[in-house]
């Protein structure tokens, strides 16, 4: 097992029973125990500290989104499992470094983190919607994307006819 996908398998472990305590207990220790038990050998020991960082920093966005992605499941009644790599997935995708964890990466790991962990659907249920939320989410930066572009292209003719109109 790899070294990000082992942190990765820790870091749910670490979330699902966060989640199962109501996020009553500490994340921290649960996270250290965990790692203690289950982390020798990864080589990037910072890796899941900081993904378990932010995921708990954008846990309210992170449960927004999971609700857009699956608009017929309500957020307590997602499997407790699925809630989570979810989150992990969206997470990557969204808020990770797209140049270090790529978005089909993303989504792969969620999915095998499903067939290990989860039930029976759990791997279709989390690949269609982390797909969704990727595809969603293209589509705004996309558009975003055109909107920057066309202000861009029309900062420089105004450059340009500034620069004619001023005889530069």
């Amino acid at each position: 097992m790899g070294s990000r996908h082992l942190s990765r398998s820790i870091l749910l472990q670490t979330l699902y029973e966060w989640d199962f305590w109501k996020g009553e207990k500490d994340i921290a220790s649960i996270f250290q125990r965990i790692f203690s038990a289950l982390g020798e050998g990864i080589e990037d020991q910072e890796y899941p500290k900081k993904l378990l960082e932010g995921i708990v920093a954008h846990l309210d966005d992170l449960n927004k989104i999971i609700i857009q992605g699956a608009p017929e499941w309500p957020l307590e009644q997602i499997n407790i499992i699925d809630r989570n790599i979810l989150r992990i997935g969206i997470y990557e995708l969204l808020f990770g470094d797209p140049k270090a964890v790529p978005p089909k990466v993303a989504i792969n790991e969620a999915v095998e983190l499903a067939k290990t962990f989860g039930g029976d659907s759990s791997r279709r249920f989390v690949n269609g919607v982390l797909g969704t939320v990727l595809r969603e989410f293209e589509e705004v930066s996309g558009e975003q994307d055109s909107e920057a572009d066309k202000e861009e292209k029309n900062n420089k003719e105004e450059e340009e006819s500034d620069k004619k109109n001023n005889g530069d």
